[in-house]
């Protein structure tokens, strides 16, 4: 066999652990799943119509309000769920499984690939299922092309690869499981000071800044344009460009703690 067919080989068969493993212990998954939900279910059931009502454009109520809000949860639901896949490699370290791994005839790369991998199909099912919901509760986006469409799920998947590398990179760097998932609480975080909940010109002028040149505006500004049809203007390319660096440093910061880790 070629290189190339055993390092496919290799991370097949790594992904089909972790996809066992999520399988098999599904609590975690859904723990981490139940955060965007109840923030959505809180915001339109409890908010919407107050927070509805102080929308500059697109209506007012609880129904301008979901869709509002539904770009910023799908992308928090990507940041919530690769959360485990940080918590999962930190377990791999500790339980020295990444060691017993270093000393057998696979591929170095396959490990990492199949946490990466595994992660990113969890949560693209993670946005699917809060997408369902968001729709059961009133979200209609009946104006996106199928072309937009597209769009919106290739950027939510590339969102997801950039942010798994960043957490795979934080369970490297972490001694243990409950370490790996403090240090990848900003992920889910950082959409609470975006423009998901609120527009960035109804903040404080000293607070703009915060919310405005970070990863999870602009995407979730861009997902708002190809979904409800708003202005995207320079955000696509934002959107994009922050994907690509993060993955980049993420993939960069894994690999080499990879070779570097005694464990």
């Amino acid at each position: 066999m070629s290189a190339f067919s055993l390092a496919v080989r290799d991370s097949s068969t790594m992904l089909r652990r972790n996809l066992l493993h999520a399988r098999r212990y599904p609590s975690l998954t859904l723990n981490l799943l139940l955060t965007p939900v109840m923030l959505l279910l809180l915001f339109v059931y409890i908010f919407g119509n107050t927070m509805g009502a102080g929308l500059a454009a697109g209506g007012s109520g609880r129904s301008a309000y979901i869709a509002y809000i539904v770009p910023g949860i799908l992308l928090m639901t990507i940041g919530s769920t690769v959360i485990g896949a940080a918590v999962s490699v930190a377990t791999d370290m500790s339980e020295g499984i990444i060691a017993r791994f270093r000393t057998m005839a696979i591929h170095r790369g396959s490990v990492l690939i199949g946490h990466v991998v595994g992660s990113v199909m969890q949560s693209v099912a993670s946005v699917v299922l809060v997408g369902a919901v968001a729709v059961a509760i009133g979200f209609r986006s009946t104006d996106a092309t199928v072309l937009e469409w597209l769009a919106a799920f290739g950027l939510l998947t590339l969102f997801a690869l950039a942010l798994t590398w960043i957490a795979v990179g934080m369970g490297m760097a972490s001694p243990n499981a409950e370490a790996a998932s403090n240090s990848a609480m900003p992920l889910i975080l950082l959409p609470l000071v975006s423009s998901a909940f609120t527009p960035i010109d109804a903040m404080p002028g000293w607070f703009r800044p915060i919310a405005e040149y970070q990863p999870f505006t602009p995407a979730i500004e861009t997902l708002r344009g190809l979904l409800l049809g708003t202005e995207i203007g320079n955000n696509g390319w934002l959107a994009v460009a922050w994907c690509l660096v993060l993955a980049a440093l993420g993939y960069r910061w894994s690999t080499a703690s990879f070779r570097r880790d005694p464990k």
